[in-house]
């Protein structure tokens, strides 16, 4: 597993879209992994024929940088989910200063959230804090509970060894590694039995 890292502030920058170069202010906190700006680009660049408009949720937010990109590329609205009550303010006041419209933070644990009512959510982003190994109950909460539009997209990053149980439905797109790191987007093929 990858040493957890900690950002300075300003070391993080929206790199398409209308926000291109923005910098995120990111607390120094223990643990918070941001998506590097590589693998970013490339998910991003799969993503672009379907994040015009796209419902997203970008869950365990941390520094929000998926969602901020989300929102700088075109995508409809997002919903932020962060339960450290710091990176959660820190992702709001990024939100204010880029006048980034559409974003939302709920300052709750993740699957806490899942529990509430659901809303069907085009395109999610899953990247957990990896000690707390979240992928497989998040993504069975997430399949199961009602949060998912019938062909949603999902982005899952995880350590590369061992790969996360995900829900049969979910069908790996594509994939790729950075480091230590596996990011893989899958597609929801909705008629397929649950397991």
């Amino acid at each position: 597993m990858p040493p957890p890292l900690s950002a300075a502030p300003g070391r993080i920058r929206i790199i398409g879209g209308s926000l291109r170069n923005s910098r995120l202010q990111v607390p120094g906190l223990p643990g918070l992994r941001p998506t590097p700006e590589r693998v970013r680009e490339t998910l991003f660049n799969w993503l672009a024929p379907v994040i015009g408009g796209a419902r997203c949720l970008d869950l365990c937010a941390g520094t929000g940088a998926l969602g901020i990109e989300a929102l700088s590329r075109g995508a409809g609205a997002v919903q932020f989910v962060e339960r450290d009550a710091q990176a959660a303010r820190a992702l709001r006041e990024n939100l204010a200063r880029l006048k980034a419209a559409g974003g939302q933070v709920a300052a709750a644990d993740a699957q806490d959230y899942l529990q509430g009512e659901p809303q069907p959510f085009d395109l999610v982003f899953l990247d957990p804090p990896f000690a707390l190994q979240l992928w497989s109950p998040l993504a069975q909460r997430l399949e199961r509970g009602g949060w998912l539009a019938p062909q949603a997209w999902l982005y899952v990053e995880s350590p590369r060894d061992p790969p996360p149980a995900l829900p049969s439905q979910w069908r790996q797109h594509r994939a790729g590694q950075a480091g230590e790191v596996a990011y893989a987007l899958y597609r929801r093929a909705p008629g397929l039995p649950l397991s």
